[in-house]
């Protein structure tokens, strides 16, 4: 892991910056913005979502992820954002690399969510489309996987729009809304079209 690390350059934190949205790891003083987002989006996201511990937003909740978050990014295994609107740096969701895997697989996962206030707006399709190069040019990756419930029509497309390909269905993949349910499989790899 170590000779990995030292021939794959990658920013331990990155910032990556559109036109509309800009991505940046989240620090304490996000958590104000960060619950009372999650807190006023709860029924919206709750569907979509493992159960959340009873005190999820809490600050000492809060500082527990973001130890969490420190961790994987010292060990190259996620990279943790949370989503801005360019226009007016309201924060409006969260976006994870996580799994990152080397050796012969070269991949991870994309996780992501929004709030409400803020869903179908483009603005998470525009996230995830802004971290591909991220993923295949900075961290030289070979592989992006995501994701989604088959009945979550606007994940769908939000992963086709970014230009992940659907791969696969997975029988009871993970416990999302307290039950193991079953997935539909995307990825994009490194040498497919970007959107």
């Amino acid at each position: 892991m170590e000779f990995l690390r030292s021939v794959v350059p990658f920013q331990p934190a990155p910032m990556i910056a559109t036109e509309t949205v800009i991505l940046r790891a989240p620090t304490m003083a996000d958590y104000g913005a960060w619950s009372d987002l999650r807190g006023r989006s709860r029924d919206f996201l709750m569907p979509w979502e493992p159960v959340w511990p009873i005190d999820d937003l809490t600050r000492a909740a809060f500082r527990r992820r973001l130890r969490r978050y420190q961790r994987e990014l010292n060990e190259a295994t996620g990279f943790p954002f949370l989503v801005f609107r360019t226009q007016d740096l309201a924060l409006v969701g969260g976006l994870t690399l996580s799994h990152v895997v080397r050796g012969v697989t070269q991949s991870c996962s994309l996780g992501y969510w929004m709030g409400e206030p803020f869903a179908g707006k483009g603005l998470m399709t525009a996230a995830a489309k802004s971290v591909i190069p991220f993923v295949f040019d900075t961290l030289r990756l070979h592989r992006l996987e995501a994701a989604c419930l088959p009945h979550n029509a606007a994940s769908i497309r939000l992963l086709e729009k970014a230009g992940f390909t659907r791969e696969g269905y997975a029988r009871r993949y993970l416990c999302i809304d307290g039950r193991w349910q079953d997935h539909l499989l995307f990825a994009i790899v490194a040498d497919d079209p970007r959107p």
